[in-house]
Formats: C-alpha cells, structure tokens, sequence
C-alpha cells in the first residue's frame, strides 16, 4: 500500500501544480487512496520531495534535481527493463550504464541494496522481490514519459 502511495504521489505531481499536504491529501482520495497529513508527511520526506517554484511564481512540490536528471537519463538512455527474482536488469545504449547508474544511486530509491554498471547494463539488487517489481514498473514508465 506504502509504495503504490508514493508512485501516486509521485505520478499526481507531475501532473498537477500542487503546493500544499491538503491538496495532495484531496487528490489522493479522488484515486481511492486515503492518507493522513503524518502519513504524507513522511512520504514527502523519504521521496524527498522539495518545494520549487512554478511558472506562476508560487510554490509546488517537485522530485530533487537528482531525480528529475534521472528521469531524463532513463528515456534517453535505458532500452529496456527487466527483473528476476530482486535484481532489476537496464540495458542501455552502449556507454550510457555508468552514468545512468550515478543517477540512479544518487536518488537514494527505497528498496535498493546497490547497483553495479558496465558499457551497457546495470544490475540492481533490491531487498525483496516485491521492491524490484515496483521498482522495474517505475523505471519503465520512466522510459516511456
């Protein structure tokens, strides 16, 4: 339940200028997912969501820099995605991996032990099956945005 909040979380800033705990709370419950402001409280920190301003002058919550470099990374440079049991395997285009793999290990992802790159793929291993899942979801989405 945990990590299918913070990808909708996730998933609701990047689609909407929301700039206050209250309005994600309400956009939340309009995707069926209930929370409590400590609950998202401490969602926003282990996303560690900032505060950035928009086009409007006015503040909105925005992933780090680091993620949003990632994201970029990962539409130019991953080719596809894949898991087994809790590795996650990139493959990316020749002498792309090492890079792609310093974003990701500067986003700080949950569930992730470590990583390791050569020319063009990168192993993750993550703590659990159900973490690479996620994980290998996001990442492919990451892909196609």
């Amino acid at each position: 339940m945990k990590n299918n909040r913070r990808d909708a979380i996730l998933e609701i800033i990047n689609e909407n200028s929301v700039s206050t705990q209250e309005q994600l709370i309400e956009l939340l419950g309009k995707r069926g997912i209930s929370a409590t402001q400590a609950t998202l409280s401490r969602d926003i920190q282990q996303l560690s969501l900032v505060k950035q301003r928009d086009e409007n002058g006015g503040y909105r919550y925005a992933l780090p820099p680091a993620a949003a470099a990632e994201k970029g990374l990962f539409s130019d440079c991953v080719i596809d995605v894949d898991y087994a049991m809790n590795t996650i395997v990139l493959k990316c285009r020749a002498g792309m991996a090492q890079g792609t793999c310093a974003a990701i290990d500067a986003v700080n992802h949950e569930g992730i032990v470590g990583t390791i790159a050569g020319d063009d793929t990168i192993f993750i291993l993550a703590r659990s099956e159900a973490d690479a899942k996620r994980l290998a979801k996001k990442f492919r989405n990451d892909i196609l945005n």
